[in-house]
């Protein structure tokens, strides 16, 4: 399954928040500040994130060479909201939309309404991509805890502008464990 986003989230954390968090008080670094933002939610967030999850609400769209055999598809990246559209390449090699009554988001479990089954979509072999999902998934509003990482990972980045320090002795600078002791609880593992 690939999954790509196709309707990315708004900012998770505003400039003026950043701002506030990092008590700067004047507008001369603003691109530096949200240049930070947009690499530390870019970090956790989405297909690519450290998370594993969808932070902000955003529209994703996975790809499948079936709709499988077990009667039940995950979606990745929770929290799933809700379903846009299901598309398939049928028997006779036609796209087929499948209604809003025959599947069901439970979770993040989609599934067919009871007692009705996925149709069979056109197999063209494994690296076939004969099924389309998009979904909205993410969080209305954001958990304090990932806020709080964001804001941290913020704060590293401004206050370390390289990866080293050189002084006596040339040493590394670790990100906050703290950012990611807040985070763990939500990181989803495959």
């Amino acid at each position: 399954m690939r999954v790509f986003v196709t309707d990315p989230p708004a900012a998770l954390v505003s400039l003026e928040e950043a701002k506030d968090h990092l008590r700067v008080r004047h507008d001369d670094e603003d691109a530096l500040i949200a240049a930070y933002i947009a690499a530390a939610c870019a970090h956790i967030d989405g297909p690519n994130g450290w998370l594993g999850r969808a932070l902000g609400l955003q529209t994703l769209e996975a790809r499948l060479p079936a709709f499988g055999t077990c009667g039940w598809i995950e979606l990745p990246y929770p929290p799933a909201v809700s379903i846009e559209g299901i598309e398939y390449v049928d028997q006779a090699g036609a796209t087929v939309t499948l209604a809003e009554g025959e599947y069901e988001l439970a979770g993040n479990l989609l599934r067919p309404t009871w007692p009705g089954s996925f149709p069979a979509a056109d197999w063209r072999g494994a690296a076939g991509e004969t099924v389309r999902i998009r979904w909205v998934a993410g969080y209305e509003e954001l958990p304090a805890p990932i806020r709080a990482a964001i804001l941290l990972m913020v704060g590293d980045l401004y206050a370390n502008r390289s990866t080293v320090v050189v002084g006596a002795g040339a040493a590394a600078i670790p990100m906050s464990t703290t950012a990611e002791h807040l985070l763990s609880p939500f990181r989803m593992f495959a």
